[in-house]
């Protein structure tokens, strides 16, 4: 079972400072049929205006990945966590029990661009915390590469739910292929550029939901980036 979420049919709010795409309900925006998919809650794909930002505000229980794809993104928070996330950093929050953060744009010349992404996490009232770290997807393009993950590995941040996230550059023409175990469910986000997907072409703002199906090729049709999410 494959189903399109395609990137003009998203929730969608523009205001001075800030412009977002919600691929399931968040905020105002409500769908009761994309409600999020397995654990994976939210995907918004905001531009911040520059010295523009989100100020503090709390989270509870929610692991919350902030995926870069163009400018810096600089966060506080309540633990006394600062920090600026670059394009090839991801950072990873887990709000547990309750943590307070604020996220601006700390350019004065360029917007941020930006996937915000919230998983339910496997386990409440956990100890919040904060992880960043960095990838860099130009040393193997055309590959997979796992950016977040339930396990300990090396350029992943731990995310506290049975959750493996990879990203991948292609160039036009690229090929890679995924086998999704049984009783494994997939997301496959298109962040830029155009991709085929099995047989289905897809866009960047396009996600698609997945499910019993055993391999997922994904061929770029140009230059494009994604993230594949392997859930429970």
């Amino acid at each position: 079972m494959i189903t399109v979420r395609k990137s003009q049919e998203r929730g969608h709010i523009k205001i001075d400072w800030l412009e977002s795409y919600h691929s399931f309900s968040f905020g105002n925006y409500y769908d009761p049929q994309y409600q999020g998919w397995r654990s994976l809650r939210v995907i918004n794909e905001d531009w911040v205006q520059p010295g523009k930002g989100f100020p503090t505000h709390p989270h509870r229980d929610m692991e919350i990945i902030t995926y870069i794809l163009q400018g810096s993104l600089e966060h506080k928070d309540s633990l006394g966590t600062g920090s600026i996330i670059q394009r090839g950093e991801v950072q990873r929050m887990s709000a547990g029990t309750g943590i307070r953060h604020s996220e601006f744009n700390p350019s004065t010349t360029e917007a941020v661009h930006l996937l915000q992404i919230w998983l339910i996490p496997d386990t409440e009232g956990l100890s919040p915390n904060y992880e960043q770290q960095s990838f860099n997807l130009l040393e193997h393009p055309g590959q997979l590469q796992l950016i977040a993950s339930s396990h300990d590995v090396d350029q992943a941040v731990k995310i506290h739910q049975d959750v493996n996230l990879y990203a991948a550059l292609l160039q036009a023409g690229d090929r890679i292929s995924y086998s999704l175990p049984p009783q494994r469910y997939a997301w496959v986000q298109v962040a830029k550029g155009e991709v085929i997907l099995n047989d289905i072409s897809l866009t960047v703002g396009d996600g698609v939901a997945i499910a019993q199906e055993p391999e997922i090729t994904l061929t770029a049709s140009s230059d494009a980036e994604i993230l594949l999410f392997d859930l429970a």
